[in-house]
């Protein structure tokens, strides 16, 4: 369960600092955002799965990088099922999804206990 919580944490938080850093990018409302990490989580559960293995050869001959190409996707798709923001294309919803993917582990291991 935490796993899932820190993934909707690194989603919300960055898809709401992207939106003042990158203009194109317009939250309407705090409702809006939180649905939008709902939505991205639930398809990143239910449809990522599927695209990562359609597109398997792909990932494979690229090591692993058009995974990110799957992650903005998978944020396109959120984004077009939420009204109330905008991620203003394929290049946002990249650099989103390459920057979730940071926060993600950086959350992740601040989660972790040490091993002393």
């Amino acid at each position: 369960m935490t796993k899932l919580l820190i993934k909707y944490i690194s989603i919300i938080l960055t898809i709401y600092l992207l939106s003042f850093v990158i203009h194109t990018i317009h939250i309407s409302s705090t409702p809006a955002l939180l649905i939008m990490g709902l939505v991205l989580l639930v398809i990143n559960l239910i449809l990522k799965p599927i695209l990562l293995l359609i597109t398997l050869p792909v990932n494979l001959l690229t090591l692993g990088l058009f995974s990110f190409i799957v992650n903005a996707w998978t944020i396109m798709i959120a984004d077009h099922f939420v009204a109330d923001i905008s991620m203003g294309g394929f290049l946002n919803s990249l650099i989103a999804a390459v920057i979730i993917v940071i926060f993600h582990h950086l959350l992740r291991d601040m989660d972790r206990e040490p091993n002393y």
